[in-house]
């Protein structure tokens, strides 16, 4: 039988007067208290108390030990109460991986409102492009953008993307539209160079296979954000995210292309390893973010 049952059942029948007592307060049958008592007696070597039909009596033995043990009976419910109220309370280090400009835009500007709601948590941003290992370099959760995702981590959807190929009014009205993947090569192609890890060019879906497009152009680099301006300043095409483009699009500044060879949509997620218990700090961070990208405009703006 279990240690603590044994000693929460002796000291719920001092301090209820019976057996009878403490085990309806319990939910347990009298005979059930009794047995308790009986192997925690037995385990001990000791008597604790005299029972009779009318009172309980301690025994010397007894009454010590009711003292040592009511305060760690307290001290354990205390305990329990305090694992149990961190689920509803984030607190500790949050370390947080995400891609460098998505994470400038989309996370890291919402961190002032989730430590203002909870005060408790300290939060690290690690904002990069590489793929990061999150269980060997210590980070809680992280950012992914489409990919594989290891089999051995939890991954939740925080919002959908899609690579267009975009460029601006001005732009279109100077050098046309492309209408096939081949015009391509007709048009001025921004796109990142072999130490932004995109050189292999841009993909596309034709005839229900991936089909990929080397991107060339008189720009490149390393940087996405400075891809988006070049475009956006009407310097020639760019193969960008919805999640980057979205307000733009809207308001007419940027026009996609090629729309009918694009990739279907695929995911936004936060990433974390497989656990038993996951920290309320990631928990209410992922909820965090998922509540701000799914308000109404959230990407239009």
């Amino acid at each position: 039988m279990d240690r603590y049952k044994e000693i929460e059942a002796f000291v719920q029948v001092m301090e209820h007067g019976s057996l009878a007592s403490a085990a309806l307060h319990a939910g347990i049958t009298p005979v059930m208290m009794g047995r308790r008592i009986d192997a925690l007696e037995r385990r001990l070597g000791t008597q604790l108390m005299h029972r009779s039909t009318r009172r309980l009596v301690l025994t010397d033995a007894g009454a010590r030990f009711l003292d040592e043990c009511r305060p760690l009976l307290a001290q354990w419910a205390q305990a329990e109460a305090s694992v149990a109220a961190q689920k509803h309370q984030a607190s500790g280090h949050l370390i947080v991986s995400a891609p460098a400009a998505f994470g400038r835009l989309h996370v890291a500007p919402h961190a002032s409102a989730f430590l203002k709601a909870h005060p408790a948590v300290k939060l690290s941003f690690n904002l990069t492009d590489r793929v990061v290992d999150l269980v060997r370099e210590g980070y809680d959760m992280g950012i992914r953008i489409g990919g594989a995702i290891d089999p051995n981590f939890v991954a939740i959807k925080l919002a959908t993307n899609q690579r267009v190929v975009c460029g601006t009014p001005a732009y279109f009205r100077k050098h046309g539209k492309p209408q096939t993947l081949d015009d391509l090569a007709q048009h001025n192609c921004l796109a990142f160079n072999l130490q932004g890890g995109q050189q292999r060019g841009w993909y596309f879906q034709q005839d229900g296979k991936t089909v990929t497009v080397r991107a060339e152009g008189n720009l490149d680099c390393n940087d996405g954000e400075l891809l988006h301006r070049w475009v956006s300043e009407g310097l020639g095409l760019g193969w960008r995210s919805t999640w980057e483009i979205q307000a733009q699009l809207q308001r007419g500044e940027l026009v996609t292309v090629l729309d009918e060879f694009a990739l279907p949509a695929y995911d936004i997620l936060a990433v974390y390893p497989q656990q038993r218990h996951l920290p309320a700090k990631v928990r209410f961070f992922i909820e965090h973010l998922k509540k701000t990208f799914s308000k109404p405009n959230y990407w239009l703006k």
